[in-house]
């Protein structure tokens, strides 16, 4: 393919990201092992670009390779089949490299690109090899265990596990293995001295060292190990470290110094005199590049140092004196190469306008809108190119195997920002870095994507009511960034019902300024508020939304005249009566009036305009109209009056009432006769229960009378002899209330009773017990008193009776005792005798 031809396709590649955005770029990954047969199929890419949506022409060429970093080896057909044009050695395309690649960049007729990237697997087809058979190592007796010697390692072209894995030594008595791995990944083994040496026992060994990969089964190379046991001098060379690591640039000068090694001896003469050389199996192509000063240790550059193809080096040096049977000493010096940044990142733009580009407002994200290629033939980190866009854009880049995409990030706003101007800057990891810039201007098209915006979310407006139909109430705007049509509103009201009739013959609106206009004269007493949405519509295809709810208040205006509705008017008069005889503060009737306006225009106050208002008087607030002095013998018997109620508007409306007032005598007798009546109810009451309680005393008289009449008269001696007889009896009658009657006396407590006994009565028997049949009779009446008798429980409490004589000498009358109805008679002197119970 010629340079013309591609960069024509990539004129097309650019043009293609353009209409199709980021799905036009996919990726396929594919695997094929090394030593396939030239013409061998990989894949089918036709079949796998279909699968991942690609629009394929069947058309042949169904693709074309627009870039492939092995053309000598893989190939598209015409047919869409990738194929290996040859045998591809993994070996020697990629060497040592943990992973090989091949990558290529196709595109449909239907500009798609595709992103094939094709791992060359290793086989296990390379076992490892050293460089001679046989290996000659002297060692002095005096060694100590585990002093250690490096040892020519085996190589293997295969990578990772199929390189070399491990050494072994047979047999394993004096000498073992360690294993090391370099810095390039290889393996080698160092000679570890595990026991003594006398070279009086044996002065020669003999090893097999086998290097083996890590294939199934393993691949190996084995060689001879020939070890002489040889005396010492006193003192052998010594490295002061067992590893150097240096770094030197490439393409440095020769003579460059890379190291200069020391090695001491402290032996005089010859045998303190040190020779430094390469190891034997340091390669030729390392003694190409470097030389080592035998006399100094100085190691230089002798040839072209190229980090792309080398980057680090291992030298094995060893350093021995001239005295007899030397012991060599031994160490290792690596050398990094490291890579010069002598070259500038370039970026190209692969479009057809590599200064502008076009994208719409509506672009999503990931939308591609440039395709960038940058190249550096530095190496590494300095080649390593990093690709950023400056500033806070809403774009981002998008890497690739071989290019980077500029991709839509954010969301785009023409009438926010219409043009962006982006700086794409290459730079280098390399120290110092090394960076270049690009420029690519970026003009944002419009869409119809902004709605029509009203200033306010709500709109509120008060009129005055009674205003007149079609006069302007307020406005309504809103605002569309958009351009032309798109940002082109108009408006309208969205139809709704305002107290069950259509919004539309309360309101109307002008379609292109938003100006709002009554079409009725409001009544605030009807419709205090109402509520409409307006709706804006721009002129885009399809058409974008949005509104507002408008809120009017019609005011209230004094246009209603106060009613009055107590008392209740005939042809607007009123007539009361009041008692003659009524007093101050007299409440003669109340006036109360409605007004259907608000606030002050409905806050109605009360005054009497005309009349007699020397005799009455109104409160402002509820209308009580009340008399202000008293009716005489000589007042006449009507009296006019005239009230007005007037509300608080700007413009006060009344309205008024004309109240006659007549003075009635028979209300007022009537009034008095109520009175009367009810003292009389009271007085019949207390008459009633008065009676009741006299018929009831002259009842009780009568019957203590009757009883009193029927008692016998008693003296001491029949008492005590009645008591005589009734003690020898052996059954005790309880004395029952039916027998003793009492007279309440004030000065003996209520819960005990008095009993006579005659002063006669001296014998041990001078007690009275409760529980006789009859009393001892024939006290004198002046010198009676009573038989204290406490409740049951008291005696209950003191079964014993205790005996207690009270003498009553002349004082005030005392009640009389009544046994079986009848009082005692009067006798001689007695004493009183206290049964406690």
């Amino acid at each position: 393919m010629s340079t013309k031809e591609m960069h024509f396709i990539q004129l097309i590649l650019i043009a293609t990201l353009f209409w199709t955005g980021v799905d036009a770029v996919i990726n396929l990954k594919y695997t094929v092992d090394e030593d396939q047969k030239a013409g061998t199929e990989i894949a089918n890419i036709v079949e796998d670009a279909k699968e991942a949506g690609f629009v394929i022409d069947p058309r042949q060429p169904a693709l074309r390779v627009i870039s492939n970093t092995a053309p000598q080896l893989v190939d598209i057909t015409p047919a869409g089949l990738l194929i290996n044009k040859q045998k591809i050695d993994r070996d020697t395309f990629c060497r040592q490299t943990p992973r090989c690649f091949i990558s290529l960049e196709v595109m449909s007729n239907s500009m798609e690109i595709c992103m094939i990237k094709i791992e060359i697997k290793d086989l296990n087809d390379n076992a490892p090899s050293f460089t001679r058979d046989h290996i000659d190592l002297n060692i002095s007796e005096t060694a100590t265990p585990g002093t250690r010697i490096p040892l020519e390692g085996a190589n293997d072209p295969d990578s990772g596990i199929f390189g070399v894995q491990k050494y072994e030594i047979t047999p394993k008595d004096m000498f073992g293995l360690d294993i090391k791995t370099r810095g390039d990944g290889s393996r080698f083994a160092e000679l570890v001295l595990e026991k003594p040496l006398d070279r009086e026992k044996q002065s020669h060994y003999s090893y097999v060292i086998t290097a083996l990969d890590g294939g199934d089964p393993p691949k190996f190379d084995t060689v001879t190990l020939n070890i002489k046991v040889i005396d010492s001098n006193d003192n052998n060379p010594v490295f002061d470290q067992a590893v150097y690591t240096v770094k030197v640039m490439e393409n440095s000068p020769n003579n460059t110094l890379v190291i200069d090694l020391n090695a001491t001896d402290p032996d005089e003469g010859t045998n303190g005199e040190i020779l430094y050389s390469f190891n034997s199996y340091v390669s030729e192509k390392t003694r190409d590049l470097f030389k080592i000063d035998p006399r100094t240790g100085i190691i230089s550059v002798t040839g072209e140092l190229d980090f792309e193809s080398t980057n680090v080096y291992e030298i094995d040096v060893q350093a021995k004196d001239l005295g007899p049977n030397s012991i060599p000493a031994h160490c290792k010096v690596t050398v990094n190469v490291m890579d010069a940044n002598d070259n500038v990142p370039v970026i190209k733009m692969l479009s057809a306008n590599s200064e502008m580009v076009e994208v719409s407002e509506n672009a999503q994200l990931g939308y591609v809108i440039a395709l960038v290629r940058v190249s550096d033939r530095d190496s590494g980190a300095n080649g390593r190119v990093q690709l950023r866009l400056q500033g806070n854009v809403p774009f981002r880049l998008q890497e690739y195997e071989s290019f980077s995409t500029i991709l839509v990030d954010g969301r785009l706003d023409r009438e926010q920002m219409d043009t962006y101007n982006l700086t794409i800057q290459a730079v280098d990891s390399g120290i110092p870095p090394l960076k270049s810039t690009k420029s690519l201007t970026v003009k944002v098209t419009d869409e119809n994507d902004n709605p029509p915006h009203f200033t306010k979310p709500h709109y509120h407006e008060m009129i005055l009511e009674n205003n007149t139909p079609g006069a302007y109430l307020l406005s309504v705007s809103a605002k569309d960034p958009d351009l032309g049509l798109n940002g082109t509103v108009t408006y309208q009201i969205v139809p709704s019902q305002v107290r069950d009739m259509p919004v539309f013959t309360y309101v109307s609106i002008n379609p292109t300024s938003g100006d709002i206009y009554s079409q009725r004269s409001f009544n605030h007493e009807l419709t205090r508020t109402f509520e409409f949405t307006v709706l804006a519509k721009d002129g885009g295809n399809p058409s974008l939304t949005s509104n507002t709810t408008v809120r009017i208040v019609v005011l209230d205006v004094n246009d209603n005249t106060p009613v009055m509705t107590t008392p209740p008017l005939i042809n607007g008069t009123a007539k009361v009566s009041i008692p003659s005889n009524a007093g101050v503060g007299y409440l003669v009737t109340q006036v109360q009036a409605d007004d259907y306006d608000e606030g002050e225009n409905g806050r109605l106050t009360y005054s009497i305009s005309e009349g007699d208002r020397a005799y009455f008087e109104i409160d402002q607030v509820n209308g009580e109209i009340r008399t202000t002095r008293t009716f005489g013998e000589s007042a006449k018997s009507v009296y006019e009056i005239t009230v007005v109620a007037h509300d608080h508007g700007k413009t006060s409306l009344t309205a008024s009432a004309f109240i006659v007032i007549y003075l009635s005598k028979d209300m007022n007798d009537q009034e008095s006769v109520g009175t009367v009546n009810l003292s009389l109810i009271f007085i019949i009451a207390l008459g009633s229960i008065a009676a009741i309680l006299f018929v009831t005393m002259i009842f009780v008289a009568v019957k203590c009378k009757r009883d009193n009449k029927e008692i016998r008269t008693y003296n001491c001696r029949v008492a005590e002899y009645s008591y005589g007889n009734q003690k020898k009896s052996n059954k005790k009658k309880k004395l029952s209330k039916n027998d003793i009657r009492l007279v309440p006396r004030d000065t003996e407590e209520t819960h005990k009773m008095n009993v006579v006994s005659c002063s006669s009565l001296t014998s041990s028997l001078n007690y009275f017990d409760y529980h006789q049949q009859s009393l001892p009779l024939g006290c004198r009446r002046s010198e009676s008193t009573f038989l204290n008798v406490e409740n049951q429980n008291a005696r209950n409490a003191a079964p014993n009776h205790g005996y207690h004589h009270t003498f009553t000498g002349q004082g005030p009358q005392q009640p009389d005792l009544i046994i079986n109805g009848m009082p005692l008679p009067e006798v001689s002197t007695c004493s009183v005798l206290q049964v406690v119970l």
